[in-house]
């Protein structure tokens, strides 16, 4: 009490002006940053930032998130639109709202590359590297989807028709086996005919993908990207 008194009396002194400004511009600074301070500590913390396999993010409510640093090396151009979902190029499949369950009953997603060069013909391939689990992948490159003689047009516009080599197959991994990387690839067809032998298309599982190029004379890919999903208990996977 004996220095409020003492304050005010100081500020009451003739000839003190200049100094009652900065005394009082002082008092205010030191009252602004104690609240400042107050309010910090309560405030709840950050969760980290990083990804959330259950596809949750703060505010955001059930969305996709991003791959990890080092699953983004195929994050390409290329872009993976499914129903309710959007775009999931270079995303891990959210557990929530049980899309994990419902993308393996939905039909082919839109598939769209803006880049590709008018009057052009493209291939595009589908793949899990890692059937049946990444851990153990002895049944790479499990095959979901070839298409070939796709027109420029099309790949632009996302309408995936042209001859289908390989029908669609969702992804549909095993329980147990963690998150599988589903990739897409494109390349630049040309006036190859590309084909799978009829035995060897009977069965999805174990596919030599890089014969399947050498033997095509496809070597390096225009574009790709994958995303990411797991099993959530609910659909009965393939027999691997």
């Amino acid at each position: 009490m004996a220095s409020r008194q003492l304050w005010f009396s100081f500020l009451q002194l003739p000839g003190t002006v200049p100094m009652k400004m900065c005394a009082m511009a002082l008092f205010l600074s030191i009252l602004a940053a104690a609240v400042w301070l107050g309010l910090s500590m309560t405030t709840p913390e950050s969760s980290g930032g990083g990804a959330n396999p259950g596809g949750e993010e703060e505010g955001k409510g059930c969305v996709p998130t991003l791959l990890p640093k080092a699953d983004i090396g195929l994050c390409g151009t290329l872009e993976v639109f499914y129903m309710e979902l959007g775009n999931v190029s270079c995303k891990i499949i959210p557990k929530c709202d049980l899309y994990r369950q419902k993308i393996t009953t939905w039909p082919q997603p839109i598939v769209k590359f803006p880049a590709a060069m008018d009057g052009a013909q493209y291939l595009l391939v589908m793949v899990d590297p890692d059937a049946p689990s990444r851990r153990d992948p002895r049944m790479k490159y499990w095959r979901h989807w070839v298409v070939s003689n796709i027109t420029a047009a099309d790949l632009k516009a996302g309408n995936i028709r042209g001859n289908v080599i390989t029908d669609y197959q969702p992804p549909t991994p095993p329980p147990t086996t963690g998150l599988h990387r589903y990739q897409f690839f494109v390349y630049l067809q040309g006036d190859r005919v590309i084909s799978i032998p009829t035995k060897e298309n009977r069965n999805r599982g174990a596919w030599r993908l890089q014969n399947f190029l050498q033997d095509h004379r496809l070597q390096n890919h225009e574009t790709s990207t994958q995303f990411m999903t797991e099993h959530d208990g609910e659909f009965t996977p393939p027999d691997y």
